[in-house]
């Protein structure tokens, strides 16, 4: 079965080991719409692999429920909008056979992320963060532009302070409940904006505490790693969800994470160039644990300095650097995950199994 996901409605069509296809249905996206698509689909009998598309986004309800029934769920690609279009054009069914075809064929055989754990909660924690993290950058950025037009009296009391202490300042402003002037509507407008920022600063506050306490609890012995803190780790986490064992080899976690070296040879030039795809928040991580070690760990610096004297450049030896530590990563994460029981452990056998 291939289904194209949408907001409010997914378009599935199942087809049989042949190719041929054997039906197509449009469901609503719901419990009831999801229940309907896998009593169709059963109807042409055992339903062998579900490939959607989207299993982090609007597939994702979707794939929890075929899960839940015993339904091996793979992660389909949307596909390569221009080759398509021109070969077989648009639409939702014909996106739909063409996922089914992408399992059918094995093309698409990669197992989605659980999406049922702590990595799953700490997703959602540092999604509500970054949003917290940017409106308060806003806020500050406000607060300083508003200072740029306020009355001079206004402006030369607050002129050069930190943001901290403008935020402290405004914040305690008592202009009044009906301001009557300029002067007094911009300490109305100014401390609303660093009250906001001080709300915001506080639900970060907040965030960052059980953040720190759930990633403790789900990889302590990724936080043992050098130079890797809270924010990293986490990040990392997401990365390879709460089944890291859905990656096949430590190579496959370093492709997803931008690291692994691309060979640019050409005649006598043997060398390797910096892979720009993957997943940059994952690459910025380990690049910051790399800059981190490069300056405090001592079997590092040993290493900088070695590869310094062989004629590597300062770049060629971080790209190397962010290899090692995306292996040493990908042990750590993938010991962490074999010490507790896995929930698609054996939905991942059953997809290898059928797609060979």
């Amino acid at each position: 079965m291939g289904v194209d996901t949408h907001l409010d409605f997914h378009v599935a069509v199942v087809m049989d080991r042949l190719g041929r296809p054997l039906g197509e249905l449009k469901v609503p996206t719901t419990k009831k719409g999801y229940g309907e698509l896998v009593r169709w689909a059963e109807g042409f009998g055992l339903v062998a692999l579900a490939g959607v598309e989207g299993t982090g986004s609007y597939g994702a309800g979707l794939a929890r429920h075929l899960k839940a029934t015993g339904i091996a769920v793979v992660e389909v690609e949307r596909p390569k909008r221009c080759l398509h279009l021109r070969r077989n054009g648009k639409s939702d069914s014909i996106d739909a056979e063409s996922a089914a075809r992408a399992v059918l064929t094995g093309e698409a055989a990669g197992v989605p992320k659980s999406a049922d754990g702590k990595v799953e909660m700490i997703r959602t924690l540092r999604a509500a963060r970054r949003s917290a993290v940017k409106a308060r950058v806003q806020a500050a950025n406000l607060l300083q532009a508003m200072l740029v037009t306020a009355p001079e009296q206004l402006r030369h009391h607050l002129r050069g302070l930190p943001t901290k202490e403008l935020v402290a300042v405004a914040a305690h402003f008592r202009p009044g409940s009906d301001p009557e002037d300029v002067e007094a509507a911009t300490r109305f407008a100014l401390r609303s904006v660093a009250r906001r920022y001080e709300a915001l600063s506080k639900e970060i506050a907040e965030l960052d505490t059980r953040l720190e306490r759930l990633v403790a609890e789900a990889a302590p012995e990724l936080l043992a790693l050098p130079g890797i803190g809270t924010n990293h780790a986490a990040t990392l986490l997401v990365l390879a969800g709460d089944n890291p064992d859905r990656l096949k080899s430590e190579a496959s976690f370093a492709s997803l994470c931008g690291v692994s070296p691309i060979e640019a040879s050409s005649g006598k030039v043997v060398r390797h160039r910096l892979n720009r795809g993957g997943n940059r928040d994952a690459n910025r991580a380990l690049h910051m644990v790399c800059v981190v070690r490069m300056g405090s760990d001592r079997r590092t610096r040993e290493y900088v300095a070695r590869r310094t004297a062989e004629g590597k450049s300062k770049w060629e030896i971080m790209r190397c650097l962010k290899r090692y530590i995306a292996r040493e990563v990908y042990r750590v994460l993938l010991s962490s995950a074999t010490s507790r029981p896995s929930p698609l452990g054996s939905v991942s056998r059953v997809v290898e199994a059928d797609v060979a």
